[in-house]
């Protein structure tokens, strides 16, 4: 077949026949970033699109768009109005203010962005002090001190070297991992208008220099800023971000990565982490010194310290954590003061969380960037489930806003989002809301009908549920206690003296424990209803612990393991979104890695019907069951197996302890 014929074809509106030659020919070629390859590529996307075959035309729109030619990339590009229109929701938009840089008042969500950042900043400065004050005090012995110092010092210049050389270090790594393409204001502006008028504006208004610009051609959408300095900040998008946002919205994402920037996030971040950082070292060198024998003053000393500087290590790292996520929501707040559009970034952040969703039920494996820039990142890709498949399905805002009850009203949001860097999503699009309505703006998600709604949730069940999940987690600990409590008071009670109800009773305690958990977290599924996966993510009592029981149909279409080859999780898609199963072996680990070496490549692309406990934390998922295909069971899953076997391990182990010393 020769690429003329397909082209012939095409030109005499013969679309099916195009379809056929090209795909022929592009099959037959060897060498696949030869011009002739590209222009067949380029014209079976546009015969794919005469022919009705969106989905087609899209997906190989999708690889042009990303190709390392220029010209290629440039020829799709004009293509991707119509691209745009076909590959996402629309619903009518909201607004905007008239007005730009009017002040807004951050009300419950911030404060004082100085006083944040001074108050933690000084409590990580007054715990280090504390630390280093009493390991001076130490008496007798200069090297603990010593050596606690040079260390410390060893810190400081590695952090300092860090601040000022960390930009170049981190363009080297995104060159090296995603291919970074550095660019200029002027072609920033040719993709986004608005975004080219923002940077100058903030730049201009800041006095700040213009930072270096950069592009990476992966379709998840992402922005990020890393530097030292404002000066030398790097503010680096992907191309998705120009692909799924509309100009007003990639110009809210810019102006929110330029609030980092001109706020000195990375500066703040990185002196917090310094002082975190010390705190560890502490902990260890108190902990080497006192390792081996002996008792003295100095070793007693040194365990307390090193015992103090665990505890301040600890609360360093949740300080730092949510100085982070304070950080996010001054950034959002910059960025609807700057552009006057937070209904654009309320947007944006729903747009990016369907990119990233959309992207992963193309690809078999996870994204590389988004993992790897996750910290970095605008949006947790680990948040995105819920949202963007809301978004995908529905084109009424007020119905993904309903995804937002559990972000606002479950205790274990709050609880998830304490080791997050990143603010709930819901919890930020309610911030960007006030901020709409002290505008004067219609919102773009009606969060006062989500408010409203979550205050009729049953907060009996809400906090009930969470606090009797957050019992069963130590099940474990709490029956091996009440075990040994039970066997200590019959031991003492028995007229024989058995000590084996003192040994034999904490192993009976410890298996009905983890027997009970096992039954709360896996219950009988024998009835799961069959549902579908958006109404599994609306659900606000879901719990990370207890298991809900539901069947599902839908697609196998990749791996759930991000940067395993032989990963043994999977992603099932349905009408309504997508979700990862998660698979267990009777065999453990073992078993995990044999079955994500030679079955899950096998399953991917399967139509399956799917058993399963549905679990929502940040991300959700559903552990595995059983996989239906059309001619019956094709996988079976063993959550509970281990658990099972455990418990009557560890009780059969107690009862015999118990017989065992009651016969001699």
């Amino acid at each position: 077949m020769s690429l003329q014929s397909g082209l012939d074809a095409f030109q005499q509106g013969q679309y099916q026949e195009a379809v056929y030659l090209l795909e022929e020919f592009s099959q037959n070629s060897l060498e696949l970033n030869s011009p002739d390859y590209l222009t067949a590529q380029m014209w079976l996307m546009k015969a794919y699109q005469k022919t009705g075959d969106t989905e087609q035309a899209t997906i190989l729109w999708q690889k042009l768009i990303n190709s390392d030619n220029p010209q290629v990339r440039e020829w799709a590009e004009q293509d991707r109005p119509f691209f745009s229109s076909v590959t996402q929701p629309s619903f009518q938009k909201a607004g905007r203010a008239a007005a730009v840089g009017v002040n807004l008042a951050m009300g419950g969500v911030g404060g004082s962005l100085a006083l944040a950042s001074g108050v933690t900043i000084a409590l990580l400065f007054g715990m280090v002090f504390v630390l280093g004050l009493s390991l001076v005090l130490i008496a007798s012995s200069s090297d603990p001190v010593t050596g606690l110092a040079i260390a410390i010092a060893i810190t400081l210049i590695f952090n300092l070297a860090a601040f000022f050389f960390s930009p170049f270090l981190m363009d080297l790594s995104q060159n090296w991992l995603y291919k970074t393409r550095w660019v200029n204001l002027a072609e920033i502006e040719n993709l986004s208008p608005e975004t080219g008028k923002i940077i100058r504006q903030v730049c201009q208004q800041k006095n700040i220099t213009t930072p270096r610009l950069g592009i990476i051609d992966d379709q998840n959408p992402t922005a990020f800023t890393y530097g030292s300095l404002p000066n030398s900040a790097r503010l680096v998008v992907s191309q998705g971000l120009f692909t799924y946002l509309d100009d007003d919205e990639v110009a809210t994402v810019y102006a929110h990565e330029l609030g980092h920037i001109v706020h000195w996030d990375f500066a703040v971040m990185t002196v917090a982490s310094t002082l975190v950082q010390i705190c560890y070292l502490v902990y260890s060198t108190a902990r080497r010194f006192t390792r081996g024998g002996g008792d003295n003053k100095i070793k007693d000393a040194l365990e307390t310290a090193g015992f103090v500087a665990y505890i301040f290590y600890v609360i360093g790292t949740y300080l730092l954590l949510y100085l982070s996520r304070t950080r996010e929501y001054f950034a959002d707040h910059f960025a609807a003061e700057t552009t006057g559009n937070p209904n654009g970034l309320s947007r944006a952040l729903v747009k990016i969380a369907y990119g990233i969703v959309e992207e992963g039920s193309r690809a078999q494996e996870p994204s590389r960037l988004i993992e790897g820039t996750r910290a970095l990142g605008i949006y947790d890709h680990k948040a995105a489930t819920t949202t963007g498949t809301a978004y995908r399905i529905s084109s009424d805002p007020q119905k993904i806003g309903r995804v937002f009850l559990w972000d606002m009203f479950n205790p274990w949001g709050w609880w998830m989002e304490l080791n997050s860097t990143h603010p709930l999503t819901g919890k930020r699009v309610r911030a960007l809301s006030t901020y709409a309505e002290q505008l004067g703006l219609p919102t773009e998600f009606d969060m006062g009908k989500v408010m409203g709604e979550g205050k009729t949730l049953n907060k009996k069940k809400l906090y009930g549920n969470f606090f009797l999940d957050v019992v069963l987690y130590g099940a474990e600990a709490i029956g091996l206690f009440l075990g040994l409590f039970i066997g200590v008071l019959l031991w003492s009670a028995s007229t024989t003296s058995n000590p084996g109800l003192m040994l034999g009773a904490p192993f009976i305690g410890l298996g009905i424990g983890i027997l009970i958990k096992a039954f709360v977290m896996f219950p009988d599924y024998m009835k799961a209803p069959t549902t579908d996966i958006l109404t599994l993510m609306s659900d606000p009592y879901a719990s990370p612990l207890r298991g809900q029981p539901a069947k599902l149909q839908g697609e196998l279409i990749g791996r759930g393991d991000s940067g395993y080859k032989f990963g043994s999780d999977l992603k099932l898609q349905d009408p309504s979104g997508m979700l990862y199963l998660h698979y267990a072996s009777r065999f453990g680990p073992i078993g995990n890695f044999l079955f994500g070496m030679k079955r899950v490549e096998t399953l991917i692309g399967q139509q399956v019907g799917t058993i399963g406990w549905f679990r929502r934390g940040v991300m959700p998922w559903m552990d595995l069951i059983q996989l239906e295909g059309e001619n019956g069971t094709i996988v079976n899953s063993y959550h509970r197996f281990w658990s099972f076997i455990l418990s009557g391990g560890s009780i059969i182990l107690g009862v015999v302890l118990i017989v065992l010393f009651s016969s001699n």
